[in-house]
């Protein structure tokens, strides 16, 4: 009768974890490689005459590895702009992210083209542009969505004709992973 009481015992035992659902992720589980697209609205100060412009953001992110990838933006800032100035920016870099279980803060360091239209079109001009930058995703649910809660970049035009430019801006949006 002892022995059937400890095999009982151990069989519960051996059940609990299961029972509580205490047992660890396998190791392999995690977001591994993944594509995602998405589409924010921006807000940045424009260095050029301390203009306040906004319009929208769109976003490839590529996850090459659990917490490193590549991310590449285009965004054209018009709206809310007076005598047509215009600020548009193609960027790509890496991104380092840490995986929560939904929360996803990120670091990145974009560099690429920035587009500039000078007041009443008189002119316009194409400069490199480099812009660190860090936010913060909300995967929604266990769904292929996510929401950039904030996404702040701080861009340095270098070589902009009237001195170096340093746009600072905050983005906000939707992603879908694709694959």
């Amino acid at each position: 009768m002892t022995a059937i009481r400890h095999t009982l015992l151990l069989c519960l035992l051996a059940a609990w974890p299961v029972y509580v659902h205490a047992q660890a992720r396998y190791a392999g589980e995690g977001p591994g490689t993944y594509i995602a697209v998405g589409a924010t609205a921006s807000a940045f100060e424009s260095d050029y005459g301390k203009r306040l412009l906004e319009g929208g953001t769109i976003f490839l992110d590529l996850n090459l590895y659990r917490r490193v990838g590549v991310e590449a933006e285009v965004r054209d800032l018009r709206l809310h702009s007076d005598d047509d100035v215009r600020e548009s920016t193609y960027l790509m870099g890496p991104k380092i992210s840490t995986h929560g279980r939904s929360l996803r803060p990120y670091a990145k360091l974009l560099a690429g083209e920035g587009r500039f239209n000078f007041p009443f079109n008189y002119a316009h001009g194409s400069y490199f542009v480099i812009a660190p930058g860090a936010g913060l995703d909300w995967r929604v649910g266990g769904s292929r969505f996510m929401i950039r809660i904030i996404d702040f970049e701080y861009q340095m035009w270098p070589m902009f004709t009237y001195g170096a430019l340093h746009p600072y801006g905050f983005t906000s949006g939707v992603s879908f992973r694709v694959f």
